[in-house]
This record gives structure tokens, C-alpha cells and sequence, in this order.
């Protein structure tokens, strides 16, 4: 088996290493525990703002950086604020705001490292979002104000994320197509069908783990990557050992050097176990 110099473990959350009910198996802790012993970082990455992160995850004493935002921000838990950033420029975020307002959708966005959208949302959100988990976090993990564009014009800030909740999903492509009309220096990334993730064209997962790595004096090569979903894609396949999980859309099962087990199979554990053998 080929060696690798592991450094950093980047895990996405959802549908890799969380299982189905939003838990951390005992396997799966005890291989994170293990790594984390050794020196090697474990670190978060997500399309969640950090406060948005399972208690479960940001209760890992171990854990100190997370890529969030799919890749907009990378936070520090010790310093308790992002410390890289490629947000949505305000201008683009106002177009983008207004193309999804000629579709049969909700949108809310991330901005400050939290949670933002319009108060009609909330009423609304059992009705757009994928499912329960996803419309409590719209209920329950943003500030509501009376209009979200309007509040962003009031603050002047940049976005880190906008996202938007369909009940129709081949609306994605539509969608997709208006936002680069008015925004091409954006990308576009669905986690799910039903919830579509737009981002600055560098804020993605891989490029913001290459940051972090470098600024560490580290290498992608040095860093061992779990995902299960698109937005995931760029960071299984730029790093140096690149891990879907059995239960992966299939561009990230091509991307990927190791097939893991599923999220409910203690997948991580057995790719760590695997390549970090126990000591």
C-alpha cells in the first residue's frame, strides 16, 4: 500500500461523517480521536457557517479550523472569527437575489459568519425546504429581517454563500443559467436537489483547504479528504488521498482514490483505519 504523509483530515458533515441522525458513531470519534493524537489536524468542511456546525462536531476539543461555506471562509475556533475569506461581492449578491426572484423559490444567504432572510421565509419553510432538518435551520439558524436585500443594501457587506430552496428541482438548470447571466463570477453547487448553493467562482472546498494547508507550510498532498456530495468534489479529487463515501453522487465516486463504507457504515473509520493504521 502506497504511504501517505497525512497532515490534515477534512471532512465533510452531512452524508459522510454524520450519520443519518445527524450523529458521530463511537467508531468514527475513536478513529478522530486517534489521529488527532497523532498530530494530524481534523478539520470541518462544510457549506455550514461554523455556529451552524452540530453541537456533536464543534464539541470535538481537537477541532480547531473549519472550512465553511463550501469553501467561502475558513474560521478559527481559537480566534472565534474567519481567517480566509472569498465572499460574493455586495453587487453580485443583490443580482443574484434578484434572478432567483423570477422563480418559485425561497433564498436566504450567509453573511458574517451567520444566517440571514427575508421574515416571509419562516412561514414558508416547511413548504421549500428538502426536509425537516433543512427548515428548522431556516427557522431556527438565521436572523429574519423584513427584507433581505434590503438588509444587505443597509450593511454594505459582501456574502459569503447564497443559497435557494425549490419545490421543483429541474429548475436547477434554469436557475443556474440566470444567476450567471448576472453573475458570472459565481459557481453554483446542489447538495441536495431541492437546494441550490452559490458561491464566489474561487470559494469552493478544495481551494480553501489548499489555503489552509499552505498557510500551515503543508500541501494538498498532505491532506486526506471525505465527501459524499458535489460540493465536495474539488477537495476529494485535489487531495493527496481523496475518500467518497459509499453513498456519494457519482462524479465523486470517480474523483476519488478510496471508496468508504456509507455514512451509517463508519465509512471514515474504516478509510482511517485503512491508511492510518492504529499505533
Amino acid at each position: 500500500m502506497v504511504s501517505h504523509d497525512i497532515r490534515i483530515i477534512a471532512l465533510d458533515l452531512d452524508g459522510t461523517l454524520l450519520d443519518s441522525e445527524k450523529r458521530i458513531s463511537p467508531r468514527n470519534r475513536a478513529a478522530l480521536e486517534d489521529a488527532a493524537s497523532r498530530g494530524i489536524l481534523v478539520v470541518p468542511t462544510t457549506g455550514r457557517f461554523y455556529a451552524a456546525i452540530p453541537a456533536v462536531v464543534r464539541d470535538l476539543q481537537f477541532v480547531r479550523y473549519a472550512v465553511t461555506s463550501n469553501g467561502a471562509s475558513v474560521f478559527d475556533r481559537v480566534e472565534n472569527r474567519s481567517v480566509s475569506e472569498i465572499p460574493i461581492p455586495l453587487h453580485a449578491a443583490l443580482d443574484i437575489l434578484d434572478a432567483l426572484g423570477s422563480f418559485d423559490c425561497i433564498c436566504d444567504c450567509y453573511m458574517d459568519d451567520w444566517g440571514w432572510n427575508s421574515e416571509s421565509n419562516v412561514e414558508k419553510a416547511d413548504e421549500y425546504a428538502p426536509d425537516a432538518h433543512y427548515a428548522a435551520m431556516i427557522r431556527d439558524l438565521r436572523t429574519h429581517v423584513p427584507s433581505l436585500r434590503d438588509h444587505l443594501l443597509a450593511t454594505g457587506h459582501d456574502v459569503q454563500k447564497i443559497l435557494a430552496y425549490v419545490k421543483d428541482p429541474s429548475l436547477y438548470d434554469r436557475i443556474v443559467e440566470a444567476v450567471a447571466a448576472v453573475a458570472p463570477g459565481t459557481v453554483a453547487t446542489a447538495s441536495n436537489s431541492r437546494m441550490f448553493e452559490f458561491n464566489a467562482a474561487g470559494a469552493h472546498k478544495g481551494a480553501a483547504l489548499q489555503r489552509l494547508a499552505e498557510s500551515l507550510g503543508f500541501g494538498m498532498q498532505n491532506v486526506m479528504a471525505f465527501g459524499d456530495g458535489l460540493n465536495d468534489l474539488t477537495m476529494v479529487r485535489d487531495s493527496g488521498l481523496g475518500v467518497a463515501m459509499a453513498n456519494a453522487a457519482p462524479q465523486v465516486l470517480s474523483a476519488a482514490r478510496f471508496v468508504a463504507p456509507s455514512n451509517d457504515d463508519d465509512g471514515v473509520a474504516v478509510a482511517l483505519e485503512r491508511f492510518l493504521p492504529r499505533r
